[in-house]
């Protein structure tokens, strides 16, 4: 059995690392324990280790819809490396690593002349995020195009492969937790041109342009849409755009958006987030669900 101090001294687990670079917020403090799985055989090691049993584990992708306490985050963060961030086109699917960022996915995808994966484009994150979040927009999710994943349970090292209805896939949800890695997913596309494809996604692209505070820091949406509305239409409906908690202010350009200054702290977006749900409940009974996973706060269940 691998020991915490021998993989510390073969680079693989480093201490007291920053998370705040590793998000879209750039906030947040160290985590305890940093490991960056190289391969497949690194993260058998990991897992094969004493180190994981004992303690909390954060599985880091693109950071974009994560807020980490200031205090930072006392356990493991998993990320994986280079070599889980491939696609690959076979016929029609397309074959990605956890790693590889969504926004490749779709543009391989179109350049392979498959439609039906431009959505892609949309969604600022990785693959393992995606299917962990069953992430979406312009009116499809993943698991409408998702085939299976391939996911490796932290507890006992098993590897098996796991399709939409096994995942439990819903509006915003999955039944993977913080101890199973997606490493590689395969979506179905569809016969399509690719001209049109890229039409596509500059449609996308410009409609994320013109609608949604592109050039800040935020974390994409906030909140999950209730039944029958949307979360944006019911905060800009109280007026609170422009609300603020410290250096962070809920977006003029679009409401479930909050976007964060340069002194921005993990605590201020946790206060707007927690000031706008409580608004929003008190003046129309929604209670609204975040999106936006909080680790290393005390109250982050």
């Amino acid at each position: 059995m691998t020991s915490l101090d021998s993989l510390i001294v073969s680079g693989m687990i480093r201490e007291g690392v920053p998370l705040g670079p590793y998000t879209t917020y750039k906030s947040g403090g160290p985590a305890r324990y940093l490991a960056e799985v190289a391969d497949t055989e690194g993260l058998d090691d990991l897992v094969a280790s004493e180190v994981i049993a004992d303690m909390s584990v954060l599985v880091l992708g693109r950071g974009s819809n994560l807020v980490v306490a200031d205090s930072g985050f006392d356990g493991l963060v998993i990320r994986l490396g280079p070599s889980f961030g491939g696609v690959e086109v076979d016929g029609t699917e397309v074959r990605a690593g956890g790693a590889a960022p969504l926004a490749q996915v779709a543009r391989t995808s179109v350049e392979a002349a498959l439609t039906g994966l431009e959505f892609f484009i949309g969604v600022p994150g990785s693959v393992g995020g995606a299917v962990r979040q069953n992430a979406g927009c312009f009116g499809t999710e993943t698991r409408d195009r998702l085939i299976v994943a391939e996911i490796v349970d932290l507890s006992d090292g098993k590897r098996g492969t796991f399709g939409p209805d096994d995942l439990d896939l819903s509006y915003r949800h999955s039944n993977v937790t913080s101890r199973r890695v997606v490493v590689s997913a395969t979506f179905q596309g569809s016969p399509g041109d690719t001209d049109t494809g890229r039409a596509e996604l500059r449609r996308i692209t410009r409609w994320r342009r013109d609608n949604q505070p592109g050039g800040t820091f935020n974390a994409g949406s906030v909140f999950k849409n209730p039944a029958g509305a949307t979360a944006g239409e019911i905060i800009d409906s109280l007026g609170l755009k422009g609300m603020r908690a410290g250096d962070v202010a809920v977006s003029d350009k679009h409401a479930n958006f909050f976007v964060a200054g340069s002194s921005a702290t993990s605590e201020d977006i946790r206060r707007l987030v927690a000031a706008v749900k409580d608004r929003v409940f008190e003046e129309t009974g929604t209670m609204l669900e975040s999106e936006i996973q909080f680790v290393g706060f005390d109250d982050e269940n």
